[in-house]
């Protein structure tokens, strides 16, 4: 990958920070942006300097908001990508296989795509004005692998069957209290607390937090064959007509109109 637009990356003292710079879409995401996450994760990887990872979003008011539905409006997809593929389901497999400890610094909106990355990483640092929550059943969209039922795992079946039945919105402080986060603290302390919590890391045995991450994704590692199965779903279910009713009120600005497709869904 020649260039980089849609994500910044930064190697400081041992700690990568990867960004997402797209504040003018609240840091969603577009095929072309999962492949630059793609790529600079396995940079981070690669970089025997690099002992620890941070994921966060430009600006103050978004870590993500999950796929691009502006652009899923316009071209009925997330645009072009290198291989051709949306690649999001590989980038959740990076994150938990990469064998160094990954921080999402929640600077702002987590929401759909965007929360359940933050759910992958290892260690979860929030903005006193971070937001969580899902969306996905409210544009026509679900993420039935990692992000509800890893979900589950963190905060427990009926938080997570809340998280994604009713999308709500949950402040920092409720997102601490459930475990879904390590730590809060005020937006001008976040890149501070990153690096406090990446330097005590830094200062342990590489070779000892790889074999505990590793051992930590054992329990659960048969999610992605569920992810799988979800993300293809997910692919037929997309082009039917009641997901078009999701991204259509979603691009028309209107509550969404489904009462019309309850009937196919008991069956």
């Amino acid at each position: 990958m020649d260039e980089l637009t849609d994500v910044l990356y930064e190697v400081e003292d041992g700690l990568a920070t990867i960004t997402i710079n797209r504040p003018e879409r609240m840091n969603a995401f577009r095929a072309r942006t999962v492949d630059e996450l793609n790529h600079c994760v396995k940079r981070a990887w690669a970089d025997g300097e690099v002992g620890v990872v941070c994921i966060t979003g430009a600006g103050d008011r978004a870590f993500c908001t999950g796929g691009d539905q502006k652009q899923r409006a316009e071209t009925g997809d997330y645009g072009p990508s290198e291989s051709g593929l949306f690649e999001v389901e590989y980038l959740h497999r990076l994150i938990r296989e990469i064998p160094k400890p990954v921080i999402a610094a929640v600077n702002g909106y987590a929401i759909g795509g965007g929360h359940v990355l933050h759910v992958l990483c290892d260690l979860s640092i929030a903005s006193e004005n971070a937001v969580f929550g899902q969306t996905g059943p409210r544009v026509g969209s679900f993420d039935a692998g990692f992000g509800s039922a890893y979900l589950a795992r963190v905060v427990g079946e009926k938080r997570a069957r809340e998280i994604w039945f009713l999308c709500r919105r949950y402040s920092a402080e409720t997102a601490h209290q459930w475990g879904l986060v390590n730590a809060v603290v005020c937006p001008e302390a976040l890149r501070d607390e990153v690096r406090r919590w990446a330097d005590e890391m830094l200062a342990l045995s590489p070779t000892s937090l790889r074999f505990l991450k590793q051992s930590f994704n054992v329990d659960t590692e048969h999610l992605a064959g569920v992810g799988q199965l979800a993300f293809s779903g997910l692919g037929l279910f997309v082009g039917s007509e009641e997901a078009e009713e999701g991204i259509r009120a979603f691009s028309e600005k209107r509550p969404p109109d489904f009462a019309r497709f309850r009937a196919g869904a008991s069956a």
